[in-house]
């Protein structure tokens, strides 16, 4: 295969460089809105910011500095074109002492001293005459003693500050704190910031404060409009550079009208033909669509033309889309990959919209493949349900429709799909022109299985003795995923029993836990239940070897443990494939489905609902038997309904599935009582003849809990086992919750390793 990086149709890997315009953009304007809030001095005011009542009480303490102006000073700044101010300040981060001292001031009846000291809350006392001499320092004016009461320097207490007035005139006399004497370091001190609306605050701050401070009118216009418009214009350009994404650049309208396959980059699928096993007349098909693309004058010199779609079809983990994965490593043509539940939106007309241009995107590059995979989710049946089809659903497919066969030439451009419900499909999408062939994936046969074993088992360490052959045979109806988690889970059970390789006996184990389940030891079940156990699967085995069942379905094994929603399990596994079924076949397995109950009634006289599954089962083969393969010989080969296949709603609501008059359903209804009822009494009569077996085979049941087919059909001929089975206990319970016990858990730490000094470097290295 040719290196498909250097071919010209090649698109490159999804995912380019970054908008780098964008990120620009987006950096100045994030720049522009930090300095827009430095301006308005978030970023660059000094220190903490506290409330203007902790400021006040601060002040009046004697925290904030007041007798450094140049070096620390006091500043009160406001905004002419709003209702903010700001108090910059510095405070003392532990309080100095501030020394005493004596003061004595003259005023009048005009100076109103007694206001002021009861402005800020200074406590007088009254004495008419004044003292001859007086002492301590003189305040000239009443503004200074306003000032001083407003920083709390003067000292309230019993007996100061005194009043003494007389004939309108008067003087007062108190004691003060001094400014603070000594230099004023900026370690001692704390940048301290206040905001304050000047229209409600504005008096509060200046009857704190006063006329010592300076008051500056600042103009703030472009930062206040920068602060409130831009985030607003950040927020419209985020929102355009979203929907600028969403519609994908210029030219676009919307993103999501836009098709959503993506382009498979040939470097990392790894996948190829050698990868897909088991499905080989399905290899075949599509092996000419990618022989096709790479040699087309071989076909074209004969008149062949390239087919226009492919539709592959199967039940589930059949491998259908990684027979896809294997076309796309295999072609040598760009590979588009989409799901059928990319197109369907709530808005109509956008899947069909992203129809259109992933067909024009895949034109540009032809030849090329579209693989779409779960096509049902779009292309279903129109017109069908109740109240009319989808709109949104019916425009995707006339779309696809359309562009796979339609005027416009479509020619090479090659759509591959995948479908487990392929009856759902609409009639016109299935005819030649459009999906010229249907690829049906089935389930692997007995050496597709062989083969898909060996695939998935290179992942894995496998014992050289291990053979794949037998696990193969005994998988009947496995699907490709089921053998690869098969193969999984065998790797996992090893790795729990800590062993180097993945033995015969861990796919085996996988096996059984795939089919049936996981052993439930922990199911807490009383005596007399784990007996009547034994005693129903004892009777479902001995059915089965006394008839001609085993011959055709062998008997594997027999266990009690419970396995899944099952109390026990009758495990039966052919030796190959069967395509067929016969009558005696079936009636042998109704038989074989309710030896279970009649083995109650023969026991014990006395019957359990643990039977339902085995009353559904048999019901159901007596109906088909009837009804679908005209075993009955009163009403003949006859087909008796219409529908027994997976319903779809939309179309099968207003079909009926009775064809047959009345009178036919009550001998339908007859024939299939009479089929149960005669091989329930057959049933009966086998495990009364073979009551001390049925018994025997309980009480080994009980004993060992599982044995195999050999075994039990020795115990049935002789009695006695001369190989009888190794019981693997469980694990034995702590007796305290804090117990060690051989029981992991994802949470449990693993045990510790003691190496000793005497070991070998290599058994270190293991250990």
């Amino acid at each position: 295969m040719s290196d498909p990086n250097k071919q010209p149709n090649k698109l490159p890997t999804p995912g380019g460089s970054p908008n780098w315009g964008v990120m620009i953009l987006m950096a100045v304007i994030t720049g522009i809105l930090i300095v827009a809030f430095m301006f308005d001095g978030s970023f660059a005011s000094p220190g903490r910011t506290i409330s203007l009542e902790q400021f006040r009480q601060d002040y009046r303490a004697g925290k904030v500095v007041l007798n450094e102006p140049k070096k620390f000073p006091l500043e009160v700044v406001l905004d002419s074109s709003s209702t903010e101010g700001t108090i910059t300040a510095y405070e003392y981060k532990n309080l100095p002492q501030f020394p005493k001292a004596e003061f004595y001031m003259p005023f009048t009846d005009s100076d109103d001293v007694r206001a002021l000291c009861n402005r800020f809350g200074i406590t007088t006392t009254r004495v008419e005459n004044a003292p001859a001499e007086l002492k301590g320092e003189r305040i000239w004016s009443t503004e200074d003693f306003a000032r001083m009461g407003a920083e709390g320097r003067i000292i309230t207490t019993s007996s100061s500050p005194v009043i003494y007035e007389y004939a309108g005139q008067g003087i007062i006399v108190g004691e003060y704190r001094k400014a603070p004497t000594g230099t004023v370091t900026i370690k001692d001190l704390e940048p301290v910031r206040v905001e304050f609306n000047s229209a409600f605050q504005g008096e509060q701050v200046r009857d704190l404060l006063g006329n010592q401070v300076k008051y500056t009118v600042e103009s703030n216009t472009w930062s206040m409009f920068l602060v409130n418009v831009l985030p607003f214009a950040l927020l419209l350009l985020l929102i355009f550079f979203f929907f600028r994404a969403q519609s994908g650049g210029p030219g676009g309208a919307m993103k999501f009208a836009r098709s959503r396959a993506r382009l498979l980059d040939p470097n990392q699928n790894k996948v190829t033909f050698k990868d897909v096993a088991g499905i080989s007349e399905a290899k075949e098909e599509v092996w000419e669509i990618v022989e096709f693309l790479r040699n087309p004058k071989k076909f074209r010199n004969l008149g062949g033309t390239i087919p226009k779609g492919v539709l592959m079809v199967g039940p589930p983990g059949t491998g259908k889309t990684l027979l896809a994965k294997a076309i796309a490593g295999e072609a040598d043509v760009p590979f588009y990959t989409i799901s059928g539940s990319d197109f369907v939106e709530m808005f109509v007309g956008v899947g069909a919209s992203r129809v259109r241009d992933m067909f024009a995107e895949a034109k540009k590059h032809s030849p090329c493949l579209i693989f779409i995979d779960e096509i049902d989710a779009v292309g279903r049946h129109r017109g069908h349900g109740v109240g009319g089809g989808h709109d949104e659903r019916e425009q995707t497919l006339n779309a696809l429709l359309v562009e796979m066969d339609g005027f416009a030439a479509n020619e090479n451009v090659i759509v591959i799909a995948a479908t487990n419900r392929v009856d759902v499909l609409d009639p016109a999408l299935l005819r030649p022109g459009r999906f010229d062939r249907q690829v049906v994936v089935n389930l692997p046969d007995a050496a597709g299985r062989e083969q898909i074993l060996r695939v998935h088992a290179r992942k894995i360490k496998l014992d050289p003795s291990v053979d794949l052959n037998p696990i193969a045979r005994a998988t009947t109806g496995f699907s490709g995923a089921e053998l690869a988690n098969l193969v999984n889970e065998a790797a996992l059970i090893a790795a729990r029993r800590n062993k180097e390789t993945v033995t015969q006996s861990d796919l085996e184990e996988a096996r059984e836990k795939v089919r049936w389940g996981r052993e439930r030891r922990s199911l807490e079940i009383t005596d007399k239940e784990k007996y009547n156990t034994a005693v129903h699967e004892a009777g479902h085995a001995i059915c089965l070897l006394k008839t001609e069942l085993r011959k055709s379905l062998p008997l594997h094994k027999v266990t009690i443990i419970p396995r899944g929603p099952a109390l026990g399990v009758t495990m039966m596994l052919p030796d190959e494939d069967k395509h067929s079924e016969y009558k005696s076949e079936l009636l042998d397995y109704i038989v074989m489905a309710m030896g279970g109950r009649c083995a109650e009634q023969v026991v014990f006289g006395d019957i359990s609902g643990g039977a339902r599954g085995d009353i559904q089962s048999a019901t159901s083969i007596a109906r088909k038997m009837v009804c679908v393969y005209g075993m009955s010989e009163k009403l003949g080969p006859i087909e008796y309904g219409t529908n027994h296949n997976e319903v779809f709603l939309a179309r099968d609501i207003s079909q009926t599935t009775r064809n047959y008059s009345e009178r036919t359903a009550q001998l339908i209804d007859e024939e299939i009582q009479r089929i149960v009822t005669e091989n329930y009494n057959r049933a009966l009569d086998i495990l009364t003849e073979n009551k001390e077996r049925l018994l025997l085979v309980a009480d080994k049941l009980i004993e060992y809990e599982t044995l195999n087919g050999e075994q039990i059909a020795e115990l049935l001929e002789t009695g006695t086992m001369s190989n009888p089975p190794t019981r693997e206990l469980p694990p034995a319970m702590p007796e305290s919750l804090d117990a060690p016990t051989d029981l992991q858990t994802p949470d449990d730490q693993p045990p510790a390793v003691e190496t000793t000094e005497e070991a070998q470097p290599d058994e270190q290295n293991k250990l």
